[in-house]
């Protein structure tokens, strides 16, 4: 099997230029030693993490000038984690994860790319109990919502790692699911307001987004 191909691109993201390496497109695949079989990721789902999907860059937007001073923040779902890389810029206190076992190579590469330090990465899935990420004071994600599975998995997943006070956003490319995930999110004591945003893809189409936040504020953290 040859090896996946890849492509450089610089995106201008507000007053940033932020270089990446992705893959060339969503049909490449490789896992040589099996470690994505082992983790249950097809090869129709294998490529999805290594190209920037519109609600991304949505994402990344928003984190150009969203205040961050003092605050750990927590990207979820990274992917080519976009938005880490404005907010590594930006010298805030990041932290990235996937499940995707690529993930971090493709990280490491682009923060070399944009004359970075080191982002913090773990690979984790949203049911591991022991990720050992403590607690955020922000926690961001983009288009992470496309199966109603995740509605229970992702809620929790947040409400472990969130501080007492927190910060939740969400960019959603309307799915379907992002309701359900919302009415999840009341439930565990976190108001929520919605936006819409558009952003153009690779085929010059529309997109449409929503964008989701969520705050909590003075909820006592559980050891």
């Amino acid at each position: 099997m040859s090896r996946v191909r890849v492509r450089y691109t610089t995106l201008e993201i507000g007053d940033m230029d932020i270089h990446i390496r992705t893959l060339k497109d969503h049909l490449q695949f490789e896992d040589i030693n099996g470690e994505a079989k082992k983790l249950g990721i097809s090869s129709a789902t294998w490529p999805l993490f290594g190209v920037v999907w519109p609600s991304s860059q949505v994402l990344a937007r928003l984190m150009l000038d969203y205040y961050v001073n003092g605050k750990r923040v927590l990207e979820v779902g990274c992917g080519i984690a976009l938005a880490s890389l404005i907010l590594n810029k930006r010298s805030a206190d990041i932290t990235a994860t996937d499940y995707h076992p690529e993930t971090e190579g493709f990280l490491a590469h682009n923060v070399k790319l944009n004359d970075g330090e080191k982002i913090p990465f773990v690979r984790t899935g949203w049911a591991d109990l022991d990720d050992d990420l403590g607690k955020f004071d922000l926690i961001i994600g983009s288009d992470i919502l496309y199966e109603v599975e995740h509605v229970n998995l992702l809620s929790a997943f947040i409400n472990r790692h969130a501080q007492g006070y927190c910060d939740v956003i969400i960019v959603d490319p309307r799915r379907g699911n992002h309701a359900k995930f919302s009415k999840k999110m009341a439930g565990l004591g976190y108001t929520c307001s919605q936006k819409k945003a558009n952003q153009t893809d690779d085929m010059g189409k529309i997109v449409i987004c929503q964008v989701l936040t969520f705050s909590r504020q003075g909820i006592p953290n559980l050891a």
